[in-house]
């Protein structure tokens, strides 16, 4: 699976709270986006979002337990569900990037 530049934006944004998953978030700039990375850093915002990914997926797993003792509801379930994956989606994408990004940097002479 190949993330492309504007998979990698949009997941970009989106890990911001700023930009939106259609396509006219990635042509402009993301607002917020200099102030973000000045205020709390880009290991910060890495933690934060593996620890909203991993809220995400204990989310998931307590509304399917829920589900099966028969106590949820199955839209509860789906939803959770798919935030999970969309917060796991965005992990993976700007992980692949960052380490696409070390391997150029690497390939670079001094």
């Amino acid at each position: 699976m190949s993330i492309g530049a504007l998979d990698a934006a949009a997941a970009y944004g989106r890990a911001l709270g700023t930009g939106s998953t259609g396509a006219a978030s990635v042509t402009r700039p993301v607002a917020g986006a200099a102030s973000a990375t000045a205020g709390g850093g880009f290991g910060s915002m890495i933690e934060n979002m593996v620890g909203d990914a991993a809220q995400g997926m204990r989310q998931a797993e307590q509304a399917s337990a829920l589900h099966v003792a028969g106590q949820g509801d199955l839209i509860d379930v789906v939803t959770a569900i798919g935030a999970a994956e969309t917060a796991l989606d965005t992990v993976v994408a700007v992980r692949d990037r960052v380490v696409s990004a070390y391997g150029e940097i690497m390939r670079m002479q001094i």
